[in-house]
């Protein structure tokens, strides 16, 4: 029996769970370049071995079997950091798609509220002022907001 409640847009990943899928997708690219390099390395040197290996077929198996154990050896720890690195980065990419996507839909939604859009310039004129310190809640709560619309913490 599922006993977790639902929200309206439905139900919000845990961070172990969006961890759990990086780790996964990471494991899952570093083995297929790995499949890849070592395919690649024994497709050469079967290449470079051919004429040879009419004559020696079983030197020439070893041969090809060798090179697979030592290509995997060899590319294992290079393809996981490859992966890693571009996991990495297509992360920040689509962090910063979604980010330049929610601004855009913000500014789109103050251009049609006048109130949100007093807020939003409100927020980005007392956003330089933090050099002072806030004297009344109300300043406390705007510099609060101008640093959540700076950070991107809104939800739209």
């Amino acid at each position: 029996m599922n006993t977790a409640t639902k929200s309206i847009l439905g139900q919000m990943p845990s961070d172990a769970a969006s961890a759990a899928a990086s780790a996964t997708s990471t494991k899952t690219l570093a083995s297929l370049m790995l499949a890849a390099g070592v395919a690649a390395l024994v497709v050469v040197t079967d290449q470079m071995i051919d004429s040879w290996a009419e004559s020696h077929v079983v030197a020439a198996w070893l041969a090809l079997w060798a090179v697979a154990a030592v290509a995997i050896g060899v590319l294992r720890g290079v393809t996981r950091a490859l992966a890693q690195n571009l996991m990495g980065g297509l992360d920040a990419w689509s962090a910063h798609v979604a980010r330049r996507r929610a601004d855009e839909r913000l500014w789109a939604m103050a251009q049609t509220d006048s109130r949100l859009m007093g807020e939003l310039q409100t927020a980005m004129d007392r956003a330089g002022n933090d050099a002072q310190p806030a004297n009344d809640i109300t300043t406390l709560m705007t510099r609060r907001t101008a640093r959540m619309l700076q950070s991107r913490m809104y939800y739209i």
